[in-house]
């Protein structure tokens, strides 16, 4: 019986038809022949993620068709908030890649970035979106000229696999940014990038420091027998708190945010507090940006960044203060400073715009005093009635009345 003879170039042919990852997909450009196996079961999510992504691509091509991808449109047009859900949720509205030839290169620098991540998932690796851009100028005419076009496709992506779950972080490209300061009751387990080793980092030992939030979280876990979570707002009043070990007296765990919190901030807050099943509280100044920027971005997220609230907002948070009603109730009144007109203005705007003010009849009331009173007050302020007023009355008399708090 004849058999059919193999020529070489028709074996060279069938190899570069079917080539594939292990996980059954068509090869992204930059992909390893026999990559190694994610360990963490999430890096796994993510490489399916992307691999069914690729294989979309690579299918309509097959198909002579014209290979899309989907992503929702990031605008605040395109946001919805539902109290029972808690933060703001990116809507319907999708922007769609096809590609063409005027869509050729970003189309391209959209699926390099795609086998970036996926490169750097499979070493174990990360990289900051300085990193990813210069890499970029590896790939030939695929390459970005400046960053912030780097930038937009990054964010593209991200918007892209958070409808499947995956967040920036674990696409491997993390923030360049400090992740907040940690102080108390906390054990934070990490480890070894190179060797996989245990760390555990106890966030009482740090005497007059504090332990610093990385800008990746996504693996670590905790060990607390803390009774709550502080989020605060200046470092200046973190670092009283810390320096006295309220954190001891109180049986918690202190987090600077440094202002608006960064994302890993906000997600290293999120992952503790649902480990730990403890509740959070924010203190920060008792002004419009403390409120409706700083709080408001720890609780429900942003509107422009809607397609990640999923992952990075803390909906159980609650406002412990500074509120305009401690003005009065504490007797600030000499410690205070009147609204400027971009306080004003951010007011007007939370209470005519921003859908969770406008949902939360408590803090409705809260602004609509601090506009009638026309003054605003730091946390410092309450160094008015002497420097450890905060740990020995402020925050005592506030926690006895915890069903108070400000939603």
């Amino acid at each position: 019986m004849a058999t059919k003879k193999t020529t070489p170039a028709s074996r060279s042919k069938k190899s570069k038809t079917t080539k594939t990852t292990d996980d059954g997909a068509p090869a992204v450009d930059g992909a390893a022949k026999k990559p190694r196996k994610p360990k963490d079961p999430l890096d796994q999510v993510t490489i399916d993620a992307i691999s069914r992504t690729a294989a979309g691509v690579h299918s309509a091509i097959l198909k002579q068709g014209r290979p899309e991808l989907k992503m929702p449109v990031r605008a605040l047009s395109n946001v919805s908030y539902d109290p029972k859900k808690g933060f703001f949720e990116i809507g319907r509205d999708k922007k769609v890649r096809t590609l063409s030839v005027s869509t050729v290169k970003t189309f391209a620098q959209t699926l390099k970035m795609m086998a970036l991540s996926q490169e750097l998932i499979r070493n174990n690796d990360f990289a900051t979106k300085r990193d990813a851009y210069y890499q970029s100028k590896n790939w030939g005419d695929a390459r970005f000229d400046e960053q912030p076009e780097s930038d937009t496709v990054m964010d593209d992506i991200e918007a892209l696999f958070s409808e499947l779950g995956v967040s920036r972080e674990q696409l491997r490209y993390i923030p360049d940014q400090h992740g907040g300061a940690v102080a108390g009751e906390l054990v934070v387990v990490d480890r070894d990038i190179e060797t996989g080793e245990v760390i555990e980092i106890d966030c009482t030992r740090f005497g007059s420091g504090a332990y610093a939030v990385p800008s990746w979280v996504e693996h670590l876990k905790f060990k607390t027998k803390a009774r709550f979570i502080l989020c605060i707002e200046t470092q200046g009043m973190f670092q009283r708190l810390q320096s006295h070990k309220y954190w001891q007296k109180a049986g918690c765990i202190l987090v600077s945010m440094g202002g608006v919190p960064t994302r890993s901030c906000r997600r290293f807050v999120r992952l503790l507090s649902e480990q730990a099943k403890i509740p959070v509280y924010a203190f920060t100044d008792c002004d419009p940006y403390g409120f409706a920027n700083i709080y408001r971005t720890l609780k429900v997220g942003s509107g422009n960044a809607a397609h990640i609230n999923q992952f990075f907002c803390v909906p159980q948070v609650r406002y412990l203060g500074l509120t305009p009603q401690d003005i009065i109730d504490f007797d600030l009144g000499k410690a205070t400073h009147p609204l400027a007109d971009v306080d004003v203005k951010r007011a007007f705007d939370a209470l005519k715009n921003d859908p969770f003010f406008q949902s939360q009849k408590p803090w409705k009331e809260a602004i609509d005093l601090l506009m009638k009173m026309q003054k605003r007050a730091e946390q410092q302020a309450l160094s008015l009635h002497g420097l450890n007023f905060v740990i020995d009355d402020y925050l005592p008399v506030k926690l006895k009345n915890i069903d108070k708090f400000l939603p």
